[in-house]
């Protein structure tokens, strides 16, 4: 039976079933990885806005490239239903925005482990439970990112609920007034050493724990929040098109 938000089950993947998926929030990255950089790609379901496609790598694997959709409560979906047609690996490839002066839009952050403040990690796991990325899938990460020549940063994620409040945005947004716990959590998490903002990697890197199956992280930095609110939207397609590069190289 295919999966409810999947849209396909095992009967769909043929032989070898593919054991590694790069999942993206967003379904137009999904098909950008699934049919410029990996081979002989097909659509397995285009439901609920949560594409998925497989393809090949050059010596033969196949790969998942799947759609989380955006936050916490959707990618739990996708990866349990991932997990039940036989994915051991996931490598999260997102967007983000870095809260340290050295960390520039166009860069990329590979998560080491992530401060997880997500209602739907809660529901996996207790909020002390860790959330950290596998070493193995991240190591291979710092190496393709070294390989490739792409400025890349290591260390610490705040993955967090919302993209306005939750991320202390108040003049782009359309409620300025932040609850007292939020005002000057990005100073508070900058002198923690955290490097950037997005909004699944705690859950996934969890979820990765509890199921037992290998979880990393990759984001482009397409905000600076040492500088602006914003996002460099003129500076994003590049800096995704690295992380899918990276990401595509450290299982190649």
């Amino acid at each position: 039976m295919k999966h409810y938000h999947l849209g396909f089950d095992l009967a769909d993947l043929g032989s070898p079933l593919p054991k590694l998926a790069l999942l993206s929030g967003d379904r137009d990255r999904a098909k950008t990885i699934a049919q410029t950089h990996l081979k002989n790609s097909r659509l397995l379901s285009k439901n609920r806005g949560l594409d998925s496609y497989l393809g090949y790598l050059k010596n033969g694997q196949p790969v998942l490239s799947a759609t989380s959709g955006m936050g916490a409560p959707s990618l739990s979906i996708i990866v349990n239903e991932l997990v039940q047609v036989g994915i051991t690996q996931i490598i999260r490839i997102g967007t983000c925005g870095s809260i340290q002066p050295n960390v520039k839009v166009g860069s990329v952050v590979i998560t080491q482990a992530a401060l997880c403040r997500q209602g739907a990690a809660n529901d996996i796991a207790p909020p002390e439970y860790p959330a950290s990325a596998d070493p193995f899938l991240t190591v291979a990460l710092v190496k393709a990112a070294s390989t490739l020549g792409i400025d890349h940063h290591l260390g610490i994620t705040a993955s967090v609920d919302t993209f306005y409040e939750g991320q202390e945005r108040t003049n782009s947004s359309a409620n300025p007034h932040l609850l007292r716990h939020l005002q000057g959590i990005t100073e508070e998490y900058r002198q923690l050493n955290i490097l950037n903002y997005e909004m699944e990697s705690g859950t996934l890197l969890k979820m990765a724990g509890v199921y037992g199956f290998s979880a990393a992280c990759i984001c482009a930095v397409v905000a600076q929040r040492t500088e602006a609110e914003t996002v460099a939207l003129e500076r994003k397609e590049e800096a995704v098109e690295r992380a899918i590069r990276i990401a595509v190289q450290a299982i190649s």
